[in-house]
């Protein structure tokens, strides 16, 4: 489609922030494909979550918030959270007309005439006055690097294709990553395996006691801090800790989440340490890298938005270096409650930015 069309804001990407985005749009009187645009790169409702394994169950989900304007509820806790989530967005996009349009993926964004961008799509052009970046981290897992990690015999994979514990029946397995995934890959994978090692960067911090109010600003005013100085995002954990959970405490009881530190080289029958000119070596089978994602943004290249420190330098929701783009669902607003109340400012945000300066001709 070689047409370039025109809207006064396009959001990219139906997660949790693009959702929330596009129903405040649609509050205050923006028509969807007249107005605005939805696009969406994944093949169906869902976001990230339409992609998580089948034993990530509604129940083991932590704090998924409702999307504002409708409560999920009567959702089903042994149900697997992609289908649970996946159902519910599929309602809310119906429920407000969202009229998403998927699977688009956008390809570059960039500087067009008139003080207009525009985004290049693999469903052709749109002109937009403003835009809210809503793609989240999925597409972009973080492989770490390693010495002789290429010659590796057996399997690596990361979290994005977790398939569940079962394909690791009778495999020796190391996971990688002290986050919530890594933690629970292990308790899971652990009555399956015929071995499990866990290994961390840095020693695990577990946290005591309910994650209340006044710790959840803490954690959101630590990363806010980064991303105003356009450092990239910390992750969840490392700002928050692991919850001490009935799981958790199990595992750490069963000697299933004993931490080792991080190898120092991989082998190709396994993993190995280096400690003082005493080499450790354990054989595996599959290396499982639960070690994390990164903003997907690589098509915002062309505008230069990049800090030296590698990251975006973001005000609220709004790029500090170009006010008509705001990322909703990055740094201090990834949360899912988060997300809701960053697409509420950033639609607070371009209603004023597209009052005070009118299209130009």
């Amino acid at each position: 489609m070689n047409e370039t069309r025109e809207v006064e804001a396009v959001v990219i990407g139906a997660g949790q922030a693009g959702l929330s985005s596009a129903y405040h749009l649609r509050r205050t009187g923006f028509e969807p494909d007249r107005d605005f645009v939805v696009l969406d790169r994944s093949p169906g409702p869902g976001g990230a979550w339409q992609f998580r394994w089948p034993s990530l169950t509604y129940g083991k989900v932590h704090g998924m918030h409702s999307l504002p304007g409708m409560e999920l509820t009567d959702a089903d806790p042994a149900r697997p959270s992609a289908e649970v989530i996946g159902a519910y967005f599929d309602r809310y996009e119906r429920t407000f007309d969202l009229r998403v349009r998927r699977p688009v993926e956008v390809r570059s964004v960039h500087e067009g005439e008139g003080g207009r961008l525009l985004v290049e799509t693999s469903d052709g052009t749109w002109s937009t006055r403003a835009l809210i970046n809503a793609t989240g981290t999925w597409n972009r897992p973080f492989w770490p690097r390693y010495p002789g990690q290429e010659t590796f015999r057996g399997r690596q994979l990361h979290t994005a294709q977790y398939p569940g514990p079962e394909e690791f029946t009778g495999r020796r397995v190391v996971v990688v990553g002290g986050g919530a995934s890594g933690t629970q890959h292990l308790l899971e994978i652990a009555p399956y395996a015929a071995a499990t090692t866990w290994v961390t960067r840095r020693p695990p911090v577990f946290r005591e006691g309910p994650f209340d109010q006044e710790a959840g600003r803490t954690s959101v005013a630590l990363v806010e801090e980064r991303v105003r100085q356009g450092l990239p995002p910390r992750s969840v954990v490392s700002v928050t800790g692991l919850p001490l959970n009935d799981a958790i405490r199990q595992g750490l009881a069963d000697g299933v989440l004993d931490r080792q530190p991080m190898f120092d080289r991989i082998t190709p029958e396994g993993v190995e340490w280096s400690d003082g000119g005493h080499r450790r070596h354990v054989a595996v089978d599959v290396i499982l890298w639960a070690t994390g994602f990164r903003a997907a943004l690589d098509h915002l290249t062309p505008l230069r938005l990049r800090e030296p420190g590698g990251g975006i330098r973001v005000e609220e929701t709004r790029a500090v270096v170009d006010p008509r783009i705001h990322l909703v669902g990055y740094g201090p607003s990834a949360s899912t409650i988060g997300a809701n109340r960053a697409g509420r400012a950033a639609v607070r945000d371009i209603r004023r930015l597209l009052a005070e300066e009118p299209v130009a001709a």
